[in-house]
């Protein structure tokens, strides 16, 4: 993506609505995929013709029949006990921590492990693309840019990378502090990290201009672009929580004391249009929250804090905690997963409890499925499962993971799951629904 220079407007120019950096001013153009109705917000749009979101029109070329049928170089066709995956990627020597799919095609997948390596590789047969090399250490973040020219690779101690795909050349780097999350903008070349020292960090790649927001003197845990791309909303590790203002990079809503958390952060995510956001936290809470007016609108705790035996002073909340949550796009209902293994499905209309469904060890991330009010979630015994959110019933699982799953993705079509597991493995399943 081009980016001009602004010169100098005018002082009876309307400001041009734009993400400032650091240094040169480049202007980074953000565009609303629907324009609506007129707003002031909406004249950055109108500044990127040049930019062409439209999905392209893709072949899946032997993908239906490509899958992995013998052993290749880093790729295990079968494994000891039930195995449901199409393809295994096994080059990573230790555990696989994260791993992203690339949004405009969803036929490369990167994963990230504690062996130091970020690799780059394909879908369909396991094929390695690259290596993302000279991290030194673990690789925690990994993702693809919203066009999937660019991927990002990010290790714990704040080290980013960022390769072009094309030419699997190295385009740009950063050593920040110790690295908690890492996110590309939805609509930009424009790259969000947080970090131990409570920063947050947005970078223009490749040319590295830098805007920072200073948050507590704590980590920032956990953050989210909301759909707007004009706003990200962080959460930290005193509980605290602040919607920042991208352009002017003030904090436009903060959320401490009862309206915060009362314990660190662990997840965030927002609705469709951006409107709500929902917050998880070790104190085993999840807060809904207004994205315009910052305030607390509903608050979901798990019945198994209250309604189990107490084990000790404090013992029960640092037992459990929320890991993952999410929306539904389709219906007013939002999924909390727990590390007790509890999928809670909450009704946010009349803000009530809908569906408990128990997992026999705990969740480690969930992830609804687009267009649908199905819920995908990966847990700690190594299994995915599929679950009809209506009405709390497991569809499905899928098996071949011989130790946790440590994150997972999924395809746009819903039809592959990638998983990430301590089993020094990636793999991909199929995903075969009746209702499909």
């Amino acid at each position: 993506m081009e980016s001009e220079s602004e010169s100098g407007a005018a002082a009876d120019t309307p400001p041009l609505e734009t993400l400032s950096f650091h240094g040169d001013e480049e202007i980074i153009e953000v565009v609303e995929l629907d324009p609506g109705p007129p707003d002031p917000a909406d004249d950055l749009a109108q500044e990127m013709e040049d930019v062409d979101f439209e999905e392209e029109e893709e072949e899946d070329e032997g993908n239906d029949e490509g899958w992995v049928l013998e052993p290749q170089e880093g790729v295990v066709g079968s494994m000891e006990g039930p195995d449901d995956s199409e393809v295994t990627f096994a080059l990573h020597s230790a555990s696989v921590f994260c791993v992203s799919l690339d949004p405009k095609t969803n036929t490369l997948a990167v994963t990230g492990g504690e062996d130091d390596k970020a690799f780059v590789w394909r879908l369909s047969d396991g094929d390695l693309l690259f290596e993302c090399a000279g991290h030194k250490d673990s690789v925690t973040c990994a993702g693809f840019s919203h066009d999937s020219t660019l991927v990002a690779t990010g290790d714990m101690s704040g080290l980013l990378k960022v390769w072009q795909v094309d030419t699997k050349e190295e385009v740009w780097s950063f050593e920040a502090g110790d690295l908690e999350w890492m996110e590309w903008h939805p609509r930009a070349p424009v790259l969000l990290a947080g970090t131990a020292d409570g920063n947050t960090w947005m970078w223009k790649v490749p040319n590295g201009d830098c805007k920072t927001f200073q948050g507590p003197n704590c980590p920032a845990t956990c953050g989210r672009v909301l759909p707007d791309g004009k706003r990200a909303v962080v959460g930290y590790e005193d509980g605290t929580i602040r919607i920042w203002d991208l352009k002017q990079g003030n904090p436009i809503h903060v959320l401490k004391g009862t309206e915060g958390h009362q314990g660190p952060l662990t997840c965030v995510a927002t609705n469709q249009d951006g409107s709500l956001i929902l917050t998880g936290s070790v104190d085993c809470q999840a807060k809904l929250v207004s994205a315009t007016t910052g305030k607390v609108v509903g608050v979901f705790r798990p019945e198994t804090v209250t309604s189990q035996p107490s084990l000790g002073e404090g013992e029960e909340s640092e037992s459990n905690s929320v890991e993952s949550l999410g929306f539904c796009s389709v219906m007013p209902l939002a999924a909390v997963g727990y590390l007790d293994g509890t999928l809670a499905i909450y009704d946010l209309s009349t803000q009530t409890l809908r569906h408990q469904c128990q997992h026999q060890s705990g969740i480690v991330q969930l992830l609804w499925e687009a267009g649908t009010a199905v819920v995908y979630t990966c847990s700690l015994d190594g299994v995915v499962r599929l679950w009809d959110a209506r009405t709390g019933r497991l569809l499905t699982d899928y098996r071949g993971h011989t130790a946790e799953i440590l994150d997972f993705a999924l395809s746009k079509d819903a039809s592959l799951v990638v998983t990430t597991s301590g089993d020094h493995k990636a793999k991909v399943f199929c995903v075969q629904r009746p209702d499909r």
